[in-house]
């Protein structure tokens, strides 16, 4: 099969049920509709952000390619996700699984459903912080590194993200 064209960074987050096996479920089904997962980041355990009355989250990051648009990416992650179980209730309330469009190989792009890059991404730590790990050098679309967005969150003491230990979420296999 040819190399994808374009490439994507998201965010994925769980903090409901059993969170790890969530994210692997919601990786192992971006695979199997021929999305290329090219790397995954460590999970991290977050404190939640914009609604504090729930449990921590375990967040993530993945590097993916394909040919699909933004929007049809965007279709994609949220059946997974209601295929994994995420009922919509309050806004930044707990969840099975949230799967975020952060960043793309095309820019910016921006219709009524969606924007990219995220609109809030720079104001994330539980984002940024698996996103650098898989992409150091990674930048927005205007030339800012996501590494100068994270250091204007140093000392936020209201965005704990925590390593989880020695836990792998997926092995992308070896290049042949």
């Amino acid at each position: 099969p040819q190399e994808s064209s374009l490439r994507y960074w998201l965010g994925l987050g769980a903090n409901l049920g059993d969170a790890v096996a969530t994210l692997r479920a919601a990786l192992h089904e971006l695979a199997a509709r021929e999305i290329a997962i090219e790397r995954v980041s460590s999970p991290y355990r977050t404190a939640p952000r914009d609604d504090p009355d729930q449990p921590d989250f375990l967040n993530a990051a993945a590097q993916v390619r394909s040919d699909l648009t933004p929007p049809q990416l965007l279709a994609e992650v949220k059946a997974i996700e209601v295929d994994l179980g995420r009922t919509k209730t309050r806004r930044f309330g707990p969840r099975t699984i949230d799967v975020d469009l952060l960043l793309w190989s095309g820019g910016e792009w921006q219709d009524p459903h969606l924007r990219v890059p995220h609109p809030r991404l720079h104001e994330r730590r539980f984002a940024l912080v698996p996103l650098l790990e898989i992409a150091p050098d990674l930048a927005m679309p205007d030339g800012t590194r996501l590494g100068d967005l994270l250091a204007r969150l140093d000392g936020d003491p209201d965005q704990s993200v925590e390593p989880v230990g020695e836990l792998v979420l997926w092995t992308v296999p070896p290049a042949s």
